[in-house]
């Protein structure tokens, strides 16, 4: 009876160390939000613990969000949930606004739209991520460590997001110079890149993926966006996160992919139940330095 008894006790107190675990757990419950303007109108949230907010070493993560460069806001429900829980386990984080440029476009961002007018949508969102890296990076009421930035996105943001990371050498971001940025990690909740051989050793950046297999927006796999025909105007073949994972792993480089077998591109917005593994994710990779290697994940929804 005694040794069950002292059994009982380890379990909850390995428990309570593991939910109390920096950048893990939740270890902070007065959450503060305040509001900046980095760049002409745009704006971002701030979420940061009451407590930590004086912890310069902390990770920063970005959050992009998404609606097809036309929509969304950074205040979504769903992103805030996710920005007041990550800021629960002690990260810093920044939620933002971008230039909606598909905004009241006739041709919208779909098959209408040109291949050449999704990459400038691509590279502007990408300078207004940059811009507000910047900003962050250079003001004075945040604290963070600026070596452990993360950038988080989904759907359009998920796009912005993987592409800043990893298109450095694509000749249609060279003005952007995005070697400058060293980024720590990269979660993408329903997102592809322009063309993943451009992911090499210089820039495999670790990564965490959620994707629908049965995406028929962005695709899981290697396919056109909105799986546009040959001859249509927005006709752009792009790299979803299934060949992100397998450039990330041939280069030994850490990934963790999340797969739903039957999901379409509500994964785009389920992605943000992950948090805990996104998480413990981050903090293996970035404050750690761990190799993390997960490649058939399966996808559940989660709350």
């Amino acid at each position: 009876m005694r040794s069950i008894s002292l059994f009982i006790i380890y379990m909850l107190t390995s428990f309570l160390a593991y939910s109390q675990e920096m950048y893990v757990g939740q270890v902070y419950a007065n959450i503060e939000k305040s509001v900046h303007t980095y760049a002409d109108t745009l704006r971002l949230d701030f979420y940061t613990a009451k407590e930590s907010r004086s912890t310069a070493d902390r990770p920063l993560l970005v959050v992009v969000h998404g609606g097809g460069f036309a929509g969304g806001k950074r205040d979504n429900p769903e992103e805030t949930k996710f920005a007041q829980k990550m800021a629960t386990k002690g990260y810093a984080v920044a939620s933002i606004s971008y230039d909606l440029t598909r905004a009241g476009k006739r041709n919208g961002f779909g098959c209408d739209c040109p291949a050449a007018l999704k990459i400038e949508t691509f590279k502007t969102n990408s300078k207004n991520i940059l811009d507000a890296v910047d900003y962050l990076k250079n003001g004075e009421d945040f604290n963070f460590d600026a070596n452990k930035i993360i950038l988080v996105g989904s759907s359009a943001g998920a796009e912005g997001v993987l592409n800043t990371v990893y298109m450095q050498a694509y000749p249609d971001y060279a003005e952007l110079h995005l070697d400058r940025y060293k980024f720590a990690a990269v979660v993408s909740f329903a997102g592809a890149v322009l063309d993943a051989r451009y992911i090499q050793e210089e820039n495999a950046v670790p990564a965490f993926l959620i994707h629908g297999k049965k995406d028929q927006l962005v695709p899981y796999s290697s396919a056109p966006h909105h799986f546009c025909k040959l001859g249509d105007f927005g006709f752009l073949p792009l790299d979803g996160s299934k060949i992100i994972a397998d450039h990330l792993k041939e280069l030994n480089a850490s990934h963790y992919l999340v797969t739903a077998p039957e999901g379409n591109h509500d994964w785009s917005g389920l992605g943000y139940g992950y948090v805990d593994a996104i998480a413990k994710f981050v903090n293996s990779v970035v404050n750690k330095g761990e190799n993390v290697q997960v490649d058939d994940a399966i996808a559940e929804e989660k709350n």
